[in-house]
């Protein structure tokens, strides 16, 4: 076991994948001599060359599109897009082409591209830096949409992520890149788990809280605020946005009952949503309450001096949690 912060387990996993495989190679702004600006791959262009962690121009299209002819040719390119609000460039090419190849060519061609994207906010940041994107690209068949909350989850996910045959997006809570945690390095196949997999955190019988990526921590403290009062929530780390694992939050919501979601993005149309509905359609008659959805407002991120009252925050999720209770 090693103890690492989220940002260290992402570095230290681009250098596994790196070790293990030459095709694998690292595209991106400023993440060469520099390291990124959260300094996330600080120090693999110094060991790995300039050949295999470049250094782009500002310019995410030419970087997805790059990255898609890199791995038609074989290569396995992680692309790094400096901030979630600057991936927008590059939505043409990741949902008319990284997302269809593989279905236009019936299964003959592969396109193994992982674009890391800093996700959500509490950064104190300005407009596009603090965004929550990924429902845009749930919606797109063909992508694979994931995001790790535990250093131990950022170092293997990662790897998992570069060794999919599928385009993956793997979202990266950037307020949590400091977040430590132990990271085991050391085990072996099957016993990592699944990229897909959702896992519960903290077991409960009173409601299931459901989060993702940067809100995971939030949740957990929801919980254990609400265990103070005697209410016993269980929380479970979705872990992935797409594919859904309803049947690990199904099995939860049919022991509790009740259903509590916790996300940064919006919950107007957002990635919660579409949970909603599974666990609707397949826990109906288990279901005491409602579900209920905690996350984003359905506007413009706001100015970093009152992102906090856009943000879930634990007083939010409470007061979810108490009125599924009283329903």
């Amino acid at each position: 076991m090693e103890t690492m912060a989220i940002g260290r387990a992402i570095n230290a996993g681009l250098r596994a994948a790196m070790d293990r495989d030459p095709r694998v190679l690292l595209m991106g702004e400023d993440i060469g001599a520099l390291g990124g600006v959260f300094r996330v791959t600080d120090g693999l262009q110094k060991d790995f060359g300039e050949d295999r962690v470049i250094d782009t121009p500002l310019a995410e299209a030419g970087i997805v599109g790059t990255a898609i002819g890199m791995a038609l040719r074989g290569y396995r390119p992680v692309c790094e897009i400096q901030f979630n609000g600057f991936v927008y460039p590059a939505f043409n090419q990741i949902t008319t082409q990284l997302a269809k190849l593989r279905a236009r060519s019936r299964g003959r061609l592969s396109v193994p591209v992982v674009l890391r994207i800093p996700s959500g906010g509490g950064i104190g940041s300005v407009e596009h830096h603090s965004e929550s994107p990924e429902v845009l690209f749930a919606h797109t068949a063909g992508l694979r949409v994931v995001a790790p909350s535990t250093p131990h989850d950022a170092y293997w996910m990662v790897q998992q992520a570069i060794a999919s045959a599928d385009p993956v997006l793997f979202l990266e809570p950037e307020r949590r890149y400091w977040q430590k945690g132990e990271v085991d390095t050391d085990l072996g196949p099957g016993q990592v788990t699944p990229l897909h997999k959702a896992r519960v955190l903290r077991p409960g019988t009173d409601a299931t809280l459901v989060a993702y990526g940067p809100t995971t921590k939030l949740a957990l403290d929801a919980a254990a605020a609400a265990a103070q009062d005697g209410t016993e929530l269980e929380v479970v780390d979705l872990r992935s946005i797409s594919p859904l694992d309803v049947d690990t939050v199904a099995e939860s919501v049919r022991r509790t009952g009740r259903l509590v979601t916790v996300s940064e993005a919006p919950t107007f149309h957002g990635p919660m949503a579409e949970l909603a509905a599974r666990i609707q359609e397949s826990c109906f008659y288990s279901l005491e309450a409602p579900v209920k959805r905690v996350g984003g407002w359905h506007l413009p991120y706001p100015a970093a001096r009152v992102e906090e009252h856009y943000l879930p925050s634990v007083d939010r999720v409470l007061d979810a949690v108490e009125q599924t209770l009283a329903a």
